[in-house]
């Protein structure tokens, strides 16, 4: 269970605080059940209560900085998801979201970056699904990635290019 205070991640909405732990008694339902009672970090105006117990939606604990660290080391080494039907895309994306997996989230990202250079060297732009949603990943990832080590989200292209830059062997 969490604590007060604490940062974790729900869902696909990413990066929330546990801004308090209660019971809610609905007429009909189960007495004393545990909810949270959440706030997404980056939208301070909303709140989410879900139970304590749910199986519906991913929450976990976020990456220390030592996990954040060693995640944006090895970039390089996660292969870029794989899609072969366009009809499959959308689900594809929406799955790796909901896995709130940060290395599922960087396949995804390079998947559809390789995508769009792609495009772009065709003449075409980037669709408005694959935008979306690199979007959405991007932003889990660098909101994650950002409090974790205790940096601005803004921050976080920077900071993670000239780490994976500083890692690459020089040719020649």
């Amino acid at each position: 269970m969490f604590e007060k205070g604490q940062y974790i991640i729900y869902g696909i909405r990413g990066v929330c605080e546990v801004m308090d732990i209660t019971t809610i008694d609905r007429p009909g339902g189960p007495q004393g059940k545990l909810y949270y009672v959440l706030r997404p970090y980056y939208h301070q105006d909303s709140k989410i209560v879900t139970p304590v117990d749910s199986d519906k939606t991913v929450i976990r604990p976020l990456l220390t900085r030592e996990e954040a660290l060693e995640l944006i080391d090895r970039i390089q080494d996660v292969q870029e998801m794989e899609v072969t039907e366009d009809k499959q895309r959308e689900e594809r994306y929406k799955e790796a979201l909901k896995t709130c997996d940060c290395r599922v989230w960087v396949s995804m990202i390079k998947a559809l970056y390789l995508r769009r250079k792609d495009r772009i060297e065709q003449g075409k732009k980037m669709t408005d699904l694959d935008e979306r949603y690199f979007k959405t990943a991007e932003e889990n990832l660098y909101s994650e990635l950002a409090l974790s080590l205790g940096m601005s989200r803004d921050e976080m292209v920077d900071y993670i290019k000239g780490r994976v830059l500083a890692e690459t062997p020089a040719v020649g």
